[in-house]
């Protein structure tokens, strides 16, 4: 009988090595997206869901929801779910969550950050820890960084160049108050819906026009919608963060939180070089394939972006005392300090 002692006590060995919750854990876990595949957002999700499977030897199975299907398409419920533990998890945009977390409207400043060094900078920088501060006061615990891309905007009458060239335009901008202060400075026409309301109503030219990343305009094919004119503005750029609601997240042993946390990191590298893929000097592969369509593209000489810049001052100043003067001069310290 001593070998059965010694089988016995191996399997209550390896038992006790398992994660104490592990028994616990869901079948699946639930990650809502916008985006998904071939989208960078998409890719950042299900990067995700294939490092925290393999890493826990597929104790712990996420699943990517794409299109805000877990909010029935309300991109900007996917926070308040969340933090209700209705939602598990989400690879999220500061946009959407912003109406529930101000200083997530600190991204959508216009003309904070113009290039992926002042990106880097305020993400990695403490203008970044205080923004997971604040998330995770919310009931919502931040684990990395990803990104949808700088958002350029596109229409279907005229070449954008100054901001008289935006004047009467119908745009669609996101749910944000942020978004319709700006175009409105510019004289446009905003009007705010989903991105699933969003490609319908350009079809029919219920909008002139919208704002996204090059890798969006290119993946939703919005060249068949009359979006022939884009100008590169780079007004903001669109950081997306891995979370997890803190009711979900207390049901990990610390082991698994940290395969969780770390798998979001190192997705989040995979996601923002698929957003940053072929819009640079060195790599224009998305923007040739973009002018092949026929598009014309618009890139803003410094002079015509400090118009921009100009006539957005006044919103820039009035958010920025809404979204605390501290943490924008922390951010604006860090885009000094990438510039150097």
């Amino acid at each position: 009988m001593s070998w059965m002692k010694g089988v016995l006590g191996a399997v209550v060995a390896a038992m006790i090595a398992l994660p104490a919750q592990a028994a616990d854990y869901k079948d699946e876990y639930k990650v809502s997206t916008v985006l998904g595949t071939p989208f960078p957002w998409g890719i950042a999700a299900e990067e995700w869901v294939k490092l925290v499977g393999e890493r826990s030897n597929g104790r712990i199975n996420l699943k990517v929801y794409a299109n805000s299907q877990l909010v029935q398409g309300d991109q900007t419920k996917e926070f308040t779910a969340m933090r209700q533990g209705i939602i598990d998890m989400a690879v999220g945009s500061t946009i959407n969550w912003s109406p529930q977390v101000k200083e997530l409207n600190l991204f959508s400043l216009p003309f904070l950050a113009t290039d992926f060094a002042a990106t880097d900078a305020i993400t990695g920088g403490p203008a970044g820890e205080a923004v997971f501060a604040a998330i995770e006061k919310q009931g919502v615990v931040p684990l990395a960084w990803a990104e949808n891309g700088f958002r350029e905007v596109t229409n279907s009458k005229h070449p954008i160049r100054t901001p008289a060239d935006l004047k009467g335009l119908k745009m669609r901008v996101v749910g944000s108050p942020l978004f319709n202060d700006t175009f409105t400075a510019l004289g446009a026409n905003p009007t705010q819906m989903s991105w699933a309301d969003a490609k319908p109503a350009l079809t029919t030219g219920a909008v002139d026009g919208q704002e996204n990343p090059l890798s969006v305009y290119a993946v939703a094919k919005m060249d068949t919608v009359g979006q022939k004119h884009i100008t590169l503005w780079h007004y903001m750029n669109d950081p997306l963060i891995f979370a997890v609601s803190k009711r979900v997240w207390d049901t990990f042993s610390p082991e698994d939180q940290e395969i969780l946390r770390q798998a979001a990191v190192d997705a989040g590298k995979v996601g923002i070089a698929a957003a940053r893929k072929g819009i640079t000097a060195k790599d224009p592969a998305l923007i040739e394939e973009i002018k092949a369509t026929g598009a014309e593209i618009v890139e803003l000489t410094p002079e015509e972006q400090k118009a921009f810049v100009e006539a957005t001052r006044g919103v820039y100043d009035s958010w920025a005392q809404k979204i605390g003067p501290e943490l924008v001069k922390q951010a604006e310290e860090s885009v000094a300090g990438s510039r150097q």
